[in-house]
């Protein structure tokens, strides 16, 4: 006799996240590699333990939200202030069966404008500690690409 789950992925998804406490717990460090073109890196950019070379390092917590991680990559890149500049965040992380890393979008902010993922947490994208952030910055007065950010391997 088979035995199934009466849970649903909504019911799954509904879990409330654990808050941190980020006066008892340690910050992680966040690997985040940016790019202003309004694309992410290549995946062989980050092949054969090369990682490329914009390469920001930012201790926060998994309870961080992209609107946060916005905020720090700002403190930065001056240029990336300006009202209306996109930034799209992606999660870079080794694939376990093959010795690749794959890549997974997971929202996307605007300088000065609120946004449905602005309150999204690398906890909730069941981001890994050792993953890196891959941001996507484009100008305000370009417009991102709607799909197929992503650049071939």
């Amino acid at each position: 006799m088979a035995v199934e789950s009466r849970v649903t992925q909504e019911e799954i998804k509904k879990e409330p996240e654990k808050p941190v406490d980020r006066e008892k717990t340690c910050p992680l460090l966040l690997r985040v590699f940016t790019t202003n073109n309004g694309r992410h890196h290549r995946m062989d950019e980050f092949a054969r333990g090369n990682v490329p070379s914009s390469e920001l390092q930012i201790y926060t917590w998994m309870d961080a939200t992209l609107k946060e991680l916005t905020s720090l990559v700002k403190e930065v890149y001056p240029e990336a202030r300006k009202k209306g500049t996109h930034f799209g965040f992606a999660i870079v992380y080794p694939d376990p069966k093959r010795q690749i890393y794959r890549v997974k979008e997971i929202g996307n902010t605007v300088s000065g404008r609120k946004g449905a993922d602005d309150s999204m947490t690398l906890q909730s994208q069941r981001f890994q500690i050792g993953d890196y952030l891959d941001i996507a910055i484009t100008p305000p007065n370009r417009a991102p690409p709607l799909l197929g950010r992503m650049r071939p391997y």
